[in-house]
């Protein structure tokens, strides 16, 4: 034992006169550093900002690296004495961890340090299933008399700088208006505790029976892939990782209570003094609650028509196929409802009942957009109209659309500003169908009728038929001949091998 650790301490010293001097006069104020480029998918890539003969004070920039995830920083400390001189160095390590085998790339960098800027080069990443140094360590032999594997791990618990939000947009509402909820975990970009995501399908789906609203429309963002926005929160940068978004309207005046609800991740105890040897993690599973949130909904204020408007912020977007036209021509119109609400509800305008044009059944084109914390987009209804009496009509006279303007907590109505003119004999309002009107049902003759044929119509059915009778029987006659063909010559093919 005693030659080993003579040796050992050989080796060291020979190590610190080799590359002492390198260090003392490569030595800069604030540098970077990257580690290993070729890890396990066990392992973690870093990277070493450091900062000598000063504190390290602050630090950020860690860049992104697509593949990786962040998983929590480390420090370091280093006093050197020299001949009387002493010098140190302060490290800040920022952990990577591998989502998957495979090269990555880390493009240039540059972090801010005590208020310096350290360039950092990129490199290429390997990422492999198993190193060769975890397969077969080198040193593990060599220094094997300093292991004390008999010895229990110490694990430390790094408090997280973490937490889980079930939020809303607005605490007040009017029955109809939109608010949006929001379920996301928020993780502190000075973080240092290893954490990860656990069974987000299973949690999600009981979160979502507790929070969602029962009395309001949904429409749901379909989140597919849960990706980190960066954030920032009372001065400070987080990465928000939302699993869960929609828009909720309420369809009556009862309150709505969201209650606090947990969720959990999996977070990593560190080992106090990690080793090539050990296991230096440990998995455990913790726990963060949302808060409360209450939503007050209000009712509108009376109107007429106050329970069959639609609510939100609209303009009017219009189009008539011809300004001019001759009465019984058929002409369309475009009617869309562009802005932000319960557009999937919204429906058409109430029309006037009028001899003067028969106005068909309306197609409708709905368009919904989902973008940050509101749903907009448009709702058309395209109208195919025929003029029954000539003249010049405003378009006003015939649509206009009410609803609940939630800026100016007014109603208001939407009217055309289009003119048409019409021109030619006056059509009987019988003559054609408008929309709603079945007066027609009750003129109508309810005595069945025999439906004539026209002659040239049976005979060309007939002509069909019988030509279909012909190839059906001209065929059976051809498989007949074939056959007896067939037999004729087995039969005899027969006789001569008798």
């Amino acid at each position: 034992m005693n030659i080993q650790v003579c040796f050992l301490y050989t080796f060291l010293c020979s190590v610190g006169l080799c590359f002492g001097g390198f260090f003392s006069t490569k030595a800069q104020e604030v540098s970077v550093e990257i580690g290993e480029t070729e890890i396990g998918l066990q392992e973690v890539f870093t990277i070493t900002a450091t900062v000598n003969n000063d504190r390290m004070k602050e630090c950020n920039g860690f860049p992104e690296i697509a593949g990786f995830t962040k998983v929590g920083t480390s420090s370091s400390q280093n006093t050197t004495i020299i001949n009387g001189k002493i010098s140190s160095a302060h490290s800040l390590i920022q952990n990577y961890k591998p989502s998957k085998v495979g090269t990555y790339t880390l493009k240039p960098f540059a972090i801010q340090i005590n208020g310096k800027t350290a360039q950092g080069q990129g490199a290429t990443i390997k990422v492999v299933q198993q190193t060769a140094r975890q397969q077969n360590d080198p040193f593990a032999d060599f220094f094997g008399f300093m292991r004390e594997d008999s010895r229990p791990t110490e694990f430390l618990d790094i408090k997280e700088d973490a937490f889980f939000s079930v939020n809303t947009n607005k605490s007040s509402v009017y029955v109809g208006e939109g608010f949006n909820l929001t379920v996301a975990m928020y993780i502190a970009d000075a973080n240092r505790a290893f954490l990860e995501f656990h069974e987000i399908g299973e949690q999600l789906g009981e979160i979502l029976k507790k929070v969602k609203p029962t009395n309001c429309w949904e429409e749901n963002f379909g989140i597919e892939e849960i990706t980190p926005e960066i954030v920032t929160i009372n001065g400070k940068s987080y990465r928000q990782y939302k699993i869960y978004q929609g828009n909720f309207y309420p369809l009556n005046t009862e309150s709505i209570a969201i209650p606090a609800v947990d969720f959990k991740m999996i977070k990593f105890k560190v080992a106090a003094n990690p080793s090539f040897f050990g296991n230096n993690h440990v998995k455990d599973l913790v726990s963060f609650k949302s808060k409360e949130k209450n939503i007050t909904v209000k009712s509108l204020p009376d109107h007429p028509l106050k329970d069959k408007v639609a609510v939100g912020n609209f303009k009017l977007q219009e189009d008539l196929s011809k300004n001019e036209v001759k009465t019984g021509e058929t002409f369309n119109y475009k009617f869309q409802l562009v802005g932000e609400g319960n557009l999937s509800a919204l429906k058409p305008p109430a029309l006037v009942v009028t001899d003067h044009f028969v106005f068909y059944p309306p197609n409708e084109r709905l368009q919904i957009n989902r973008s940050e914390n509101t749903v907009f987009g448009s709702k058309q209804f395209n109208y195919l109209v025929s003029a029954n009496q000539a003249g010049n009509y405003r378009w006003a006279d015939y649509f206009q659309w009410i609803y609940f303007n939630t800026q100016t907590e007014k109603y208001d109505t939407l009217k055309s500003r289009l003119t048409l003119k019409a021109t030619g004999e006056t059509i009987a309002p019988n003559s054609t169908l408008a929309e709603g009107d079945n007066s027609w049902l009750a003129e109508a003759d309810n005595d069945l009728q025999e439906v004539e044929e026209s002659f040239a119509l049976r005979m060309f059915t007939n002509l069909v038929i019988l030509t279909i009778l012909l190839l059906l029987a001209y065929q059976v006659f051809r498989q007949r001949k074939l056959l007896e063909v067939q037999f004729n010559k087995n039969f005899l093919l027969f006789r001569k091998r008798k």
